[in-house]
């Protein structure tokens, strides 16, 4: 076989001359370049040592020296004896010896690359004393007149990663570098004895506050191929970190935290970045928390965080995994033009077992050791347009396959279901315990109390409560949209089943780990239809607090009224649902002569309208009883007489942990606070705050009764009950109080005339 024949290529010997001498001139302008450029260094060097010093100091008033500083090689330059002193503050660094070599290709494109590092001695001193900072040039602001385009956090991030990554050099030897932090009485040393980059492999030794701990950092290290792969712990004992103790009384310590980089991309207007953080044996106590140690053995996440031009996420490609279970995280941030929360999670289905046996210990102690069976799986969407907070979305579920209890842990659920002893706390303190049956003379089953008095409760604290499933999630969204209008946690959106779950079970404590608990376990009664809602409604009515020392429906009913709780009236039964958010100010609410302040009456037609919409009561004119309420007659003589703005402060502390407050002790006080009612309908304070107020005229006092009268027909017409009633129906109602109004408006002026 004849082997095929290769065509010969002809080139002109002209051409090749000519390229011959093309690529000559390049490489000879080359060398005189390089020639003129490294004879010229020196010179540069100094020009821009002297460019920083003099920026140093006209723009962050920082003194910059540096003993000397010379080329030691092609890329490579030596300093000695650096030092930087702020204007009258401590000295911020100083270093003996420094060398730094940068890679020379890069450089053609503009991009500085630390090759090799070297550190000898050297010193960061951090201190804030006084509040006087060594550091605060960092945060100086600068003027800027110009007009700036927004800000495009892709390019923002692509470009900061970048400059992290270049700066960090492919090798590195430090030793003896020392970081100090000093504020007030408190002080924090971290000496670097040894770091070492070589080979892609880092190893560290840094010495925490004079031999108390040692810490190590050591793993892979490709800074240029965006390759990092860190872990750091300590020698014989757990990583404490430190200060934020004293500035969020927070306590951190692990044993290990890993951080890895695996890949950066840049395009179509998103930097995605691709890493992954974990931690074990973590420990954490914060009083907000939780009251004991929250302790987390295993704890990383994939994740993926992608960067757009207006927003940052979590990318749902993310995956938590805490211990035995897993998640898919998503979490997205946009600043403009409107900020907006976005955040979802997905489990999928998951072995309940492992659900129970992956919570944190010292989270949810009434579970621990909970025996289950059967699937779990937990879904949740939240959707927060911070322009439209009303329009909040929030929807959290937890899905349910053949799941059921086998096995009770410390906490026994079913124990509601029989006779139990009830133990209240006071300020953190058991007060006397309380049998929950027959053997308690005081216990009333529940169809020995009023109906009335259930409906007046069911209505106040949980309209549904014989239909949700111990959640209501249009109540908590509610609750998030108001605290957010309010920049506070104001509203709660607590059912009669979580209440009950509260006192019967958990502490009482206010804490995160202790809501999530609370949720968790109404879930597991109702879904497991542990126990009846008859039987949670009666529980609750006899444990609940009605006042101080005050505890069942039954003792309640006979401390204020000398009556069975059967025998209560609506009015009665208005009157003690109102205190059950605060029962310590019971009495408060009261006259001198036994009847109730006459500031109560819009809450009574309130709830008696709501009543009244849901079913529960027949709808009253005549103020739902609340003329006919009278206190026990051994009980007035402890209402001392007082004004009406302190009886509204008294009845406002909601803090079972406040100390009560004499009336005489509290009218001497200037009363600041804003009363319940005022509260309740977003009416100003306008009560006098001096005991001298000049009487007013007949004129200004007409003015003031025909404002209060508009007020008050206007909070009647927002509290117009709109239950089953047609469009038609609601507008003839507002129209009549507008009409009732005008009509008063108009005997008052004939009043004043007279």
């Amino acid at each position: 076989m004849q082997r095929p024949t290769i065509p010969r290529i002809h080139i002109n010997p002209k051409y090749l001359r000519i390229a011959a001498i093309v690529l000559a001139s390049i490489v000879v302008l080359l060398l005189i370049g390089g020639y003129i450029a490294y004879s010229k260094r020196e010179a540069l060097l100094q020009k821009a040592i002297a460019s920083a010093k003099q920026k140093a100091r006209s723009a962050y008033n920082l003194d910059l020296k540096i003993g000397s500083a010379n080329f030691t090689g092609l890329n490579t330059v030596a300093f000695t004896n650096i030092t930087i002193v702020p204007d009258h503050r401590d000295s911020l660094l100083s270093i003996k010896q420094f060398q730094v070599s940068v890679k020379l290709f890069p450089l053609i494109y503009g991009e500085v690359k630390l090759a090799d590092v070297v550190l000898q001695q050297g010193h960061l001193n951090l201190t804030d004393v006084n509040h006087v900072r060594n550091f605060d040039f960092l945060f100086k602001h600068k003027t800027d007149t110009t007009v700036k385009s927004k800000v495009d956090l892709s390019e923002l991030s692509n470009n900061l990663i970048k400059e992290v990554l270049y700066k960090i050099p492919d090798n590195l030897v430090l030793n003896n570098f020392l970081v100090s932090y000093k504020k007030d009485s408190s002080s924090f040393t971290a000496l670097a004895k040894s770091a070492l980059i070589k080979d892609g492999k880092l190893t560290s030794t840094i010495n925490i506050n004079n031999g108390l701990a040692l810490w190590h950092f050591d793993g892979r290290m490709h800074p240029s191929n965006k390759d990092i792969d860190v872990k750091l712990y300590a020698e014989g004992k757990k990583v404490e970190v430190p200060f934020i103790d004293k500035r969020f009384h927070l306590k951190i310590n692990f044993d290990t935290l890993s951080t890895r980089l695996t890949k950066v991309e840049h395009s179509d207007g998103e930097t995605r970045i691709y890493g992954y953080w974990g931690v074990s044996n973590l420990v954490v106590n914060q009083p907000g928390l939780s009251s004991s140690d929250i302790v987390v053995p295993s704890a990383g996440i994939d994740a993926n965080l992608f960067v757009g031009s207006n927003y940052l996420s979590l990318d749902s490609s993310s995956t938590i995994h805490l211990k035995r279970i897993t998640a898919h995280p998503f979490i997205k941030y946009t600043l403009n033009p409107v900020k907006i929360y976005e955040l979802k999670l997905n489990s999928g289905w998951l072995n309940a077992q492992d659900i129970f046996d992956s919570f944190p210990s010292g989270m949810f102690q009434s579970l621990e050791g909970m025996q289950v069976a059967g699937k779990l799986n937990y879904k949740l969407n939240f959707f927060l347009n911070t322009k439209q907070p009303d329009d909040l979305q929030f929807d959290s579920r937890l899905d349910k396959d053949g799941f059921r209890i086998t096995g009770f842990g410390k906490e026994n659920l079913n124990k509601l279901n029989s006779v139990f002893v009830y133990t209240p706390y006071e300020q953190g303190k058991p007060m006397g315990p309380h049998i929950i049956g027959p053997d308690n003379a005081y216990y009333t089953p529940l169809e020995q109390i009023a109906p009335d008095l259930r409906n007046a409760v069911m209505t106040a604290e949980d309209p549904t409560f014989y239909t949700n499933n111990g959640f209501v999630e249009a109540a908590f969204r509610s609750s998030l949209a108001t605290d957010f209008k309010r920049h506070k946690f104001s509203r709660g959106g607590s059912t009669i089943s979580m209440q009950l779950v509260k006192n019967a079970y958990l502490s009482r404590e206010k804490t995160l780990s202790r809501k999530i608990e609370e949720i968790l376990t109404v879930w597991m009664i109702v879904n497991s239809h542990l126990m009846t809602k008859n039987r949670m409604l009666e529980v609750y009515l006899n444990i609940i607090e009605w006042g101080r020392n005050v505890y069942g429906i039954g003792e309640a009913s006979r401390y204020y009224f000398g009556k069975s709780p059967s025998e209560l009236t609506i009015g009665e039964s208005i009157f003690l649902a109102s205190i059950v958010p605060n029962p310590k100010a019971g009495l408060y609410h009261f006259l001198p002569d036994g009847t109730l302040r006459p500031g109560l009456v819009r809450y009574f037609n309130s709830l008696g309208n709501m009543m009244a919409g849901h079913g529960r009561a027949q709808r009253d004119s005549s103020d739902y009883g609340f003329y006919s309420v009278r206190l026990k007659e051994s009980l007035r003589q402890d209402i001392a007489p007082v004004n009406e703005s302190v009886a509204d402060s008294l009845m406002n502390q909601t803090s079972d942990d406040a100390a009560p407050v004499t009336p005489v002790q509290q009218e001497v006080k200037e009363v600041k606070k804003p009363s319940f009612f005022q509260r309740l309908f977003g009416k100003k304070d306008t009560t006098a705050k001096k005991e001298e107020v000049k009487p007013l005229d007949a004129k200004a006092k007409l003015k003031a009764d025909i404002e209060r009268l508009k007020t008050e027909e206007k909070n009647k017409e927002l509290l117009i009950d709109t239950a089953g009633k047609t469009k038609k129906e609601i507008r003839q109602e507002k129209r009549k109080l507008r009409s009732d109004e005008k009509d008063a408006e108009k005997a008052l002026k004939d009043a004043v005339k007279e």
